[in-house]
């Protein structure tokens, strides 16, 4: 059996101690993918362990150990002549870059599928240094993979109208959520809270275009309506210290918690009154779909066209303009008020997300 199996090479970023969406979507995947059809192999940049006990143990990883993404282009070719895998699935802008230019150095009929992890034109607004360079490698770069994972509708019409990409390249796959094991999760202790609250959640990496800035300064506007609300952000990254000074600034010590990586985000998430998704940048934010699963109600930043796709499968989303404290502030006062009128809703099936499903999409492209 093991001869007929197919060979594949997942590659991501590392496991970091953040919140870790691409790592969650992968480890997902590993876990319902059909092993008697796929023999996986994991590929890790950079070290990291947040996410390791999630990847099943018939997995085999393989950690490149560079420094910088820049310097893992070798340690890719090198691992990939190693295997020899029938196909490769990349995730992140940096790594699928890596993974496409290093085609020329792997064997000649190694399949080589991208997943877009960001919606292209936030990243080249808000998260990158150098959109026009980033505008050729999409152009140029990305239409010598063979295919392309794009996370909703919208990004797969945005990379074909926008960069010229091939439509047959391009093939649209909701990110996969693991239902059961969110809830069961959810279900693993008591309410973390020690406040009545209205306890409010939000999660993520602490970057920029994460826009928990902007959360901290909405916080202190729902603060003069609701006294006694409480904000719990989970997660770690490089703003962390400029947002705890933000809070301390703002005179907020003691209304928010920094909890840093948690193993279980989803006791915090399901015993929350309100989960709040304050993003400048996002492809397909998987706390917010985890936050319906558990029947959380949901205000989420109207960042990208995205966003508005989630809202027409679900409906309850309520969603504020991008980079505005004082719209984020209203919605989350106006969304508390209406939970306090009626209750907190019911968790969501969310069948478009279905991880077998999904696992079987990805497993076409191979």
């Amino acid at each position: 059996m093991s001869a007929r199996r197919k060979k594949i090479l997942f590659l991501i970023p590392a496991f970091v101690g953040g919140v870790g969406g691409a790592e969650r979507v992968m480890t997902t995947l590993l876990r319902y993918i059909d092993h008697t059809r796929f023999e996986c192999h994991l590929g890790l940049v950079h070290e990291g362990n947040a996410f390791r006990d999630e990847v099943p143990k018939e997995v085999a990883v393989h950690p490149l150990q560079v420094s910088r993404m820049r310097y893992s282009l070798p340690g890719i070719v090198k691992l990939v002549r190693k295997l020899k895998p029938q196909a490769i699935l990349s995730t992140s802008p940096y790594l699928n870059v890596m993974v496409v230019l290093a085609r020329p150095f792997l064997p000649r009929n190694t399949r080589v599928v991208i997943r877009e992890a960001t919606t292209p034109s936030a990243f080249l607004t808000k998260d990158t240094e150098h959109p026009r360079l980033w505008e050729f490698l999409y152009r140029r770069v990305y239409r010598m993979a063979d295919r392309i994972v794009c996370l909703s509708d919208s990004m797969k019409q945005e990379f074909a109208q926008r960069f010229l990409l091939p439509r047959e390249k391009l093939v649209q796959i909701y990110n996969p959520l693991d239902v059961e094991m969110v809830r069961r999760s959810a279900r693993a202790a008591s309410s973390p809270y020690q406040s009545t609250g209205p306890n409010l959640v939000a999660a993520g990496r602490l970057r920029k275009e994460k826009g928990f800035d902007l959360l901290v300064s909405a916080m202190a506007l729902v603060l003069q309506k609701i006294p006694e609300a409480r904000l719990t952000i989970l997660g770690e990254g490089p703003d962390e210290m400029t947002l705890k000074a933000q809070v301390s600034k703002l005179g907020l010590d003691g209304r928010i918690d920094f909890l840093g990586f948690v193993q279980n985000p989803w006791i915090h998430v399901a015993n929350a009154d309100l989960f709040v998704l304050p993003s400048r940048a996002e492809g397909l934010p998987n706390s917010l779909l985890e936050a319906l699963a558990l029947g959380t109600p949901v205000a989420a930043s109207d960042c990208v066209e995205t966003m508005r796709e989630l809202q027409a499968i679900e409906p309850s989303i309520v969603l504020f303009p991008v980079e505005n404290a004082q719209a984020m502030a209203d919605a989350i006062v106006a969304t508390l008020s209406r939970q306090q009128d009626h209750g907190k809703g019911d968790a969501r099936p969310l069948k478009e997300f279905d991880p077998q499903h999904v696992a079987e999409q990805y497993s076409q492209l191979f």
